[in-house]
């Protein structure tokens, strides 16, 4: 990505000026940001800060995928929504919202199920996927196109007060099914609405690091966060020779 194509308004350095100012990131990471383009998975509870931060952070484009409606017992944690939301689509109401907040950012709303058939028209040309889902039918889908094209792909996930989230870049770094071989029974879980408010904003923090090129990512490692008794610990993770996605590669 050359950020030196792209150009920053007078408002544009005063409203990312705390950002611009941090060491290593400067108007040249801020013109990279503005020119990228960011696949979200999920318009829920993880999709609501990841968007939420990206878009404040002066993302060019946001791809927002849900086939979802805000329901009344989302919004203990799907910030992107009110009451008001109910019965819309989650990407419209996520469009509004973000809009509001940052009204530069590019919002393209996709109301659509992610499938094997349809996964490289939605994320077109963007730069990073992230997971934001709450099933691993799903999840799998956006780990095999990560794998297929070598897009970095973000996963992370939330159970009740705990979360998990690893950088995936294939070829280098193990992929989803390498960490999770066998897809969990699906199920309606616990959660608390500041846990995925936590690993989303990390989610959003990895993708702008990634993008501006700034920080060490979590590579080969998957961070899990124990709210409950406020612990993160990093784990090792390696590739599976008999993964059956990536497992053959070089």
């Amino acid at each position: 990505m050359d950020g030196n194509k792209v150009l920053l308004t007078e408002a544009e350095k005063t409203r990312y000026n705390r950002q611009i100012i941090l060491p290593g990131w400067g108007e040249e990471g801020q013109r990279k940001i503005k020119q990228a383009t960011v696949f979200i998975a999920g318009a829920g509870g993880l999709g609501s800060p990841v968007a939420i931060y990206l878009a404040a952070a002066g993302i060019g484009c946001l791809r927002i995928c849900d086939c979802g409606e805000p329901e009344l017992s989302n919004l203990n944690r799907q910030i992107l929504h009110t009451d008001e939301d109910l019965g819309k689509k989650k990407v419209d109401s996520a469009k509004e919202t973000l809009s509001k907040i940052n009204p530069h950012v590019d919002i393209i709303s996709l109301p659509e199920k992610i499938a094997r058939e349809n996964i490289a028209q939605l994320v077109a040309n963007s730069q990073i996927m992230l997971d934001c889902l709450d099933n691993f039918e799903t999840r799998y889908i956006l780990n095999e196109y990560a794998v297929k094209t070598g897009l970095p792909f973000i996963h992370a996930g939330v159970y009740g007060m705990s979360g998990q989230i690893t950088f995936i870049h294939s070829p280098e770094t193990p992929c989803l099914q390498c960490i999770f071989p066998q897809m969990p029974p699906p199920e309606i879980f616990p959660v608390v609405g500041a846990t995925p408010g936590v690993i989303g904003s990390l989610e959003a923090l990895e993708a702008l690091k990634y993008l501006v090129g700034q920080g060490t990512c979590l590579e080969k490692r998957l961070l899990i966060w124990e709210g409950d008794i406020g612990r993160f610990e990093a784990i090792a993770i390696e590739k599976s020779v008999s993964c059956p996605v990536c497992g053959k590669q070089e």
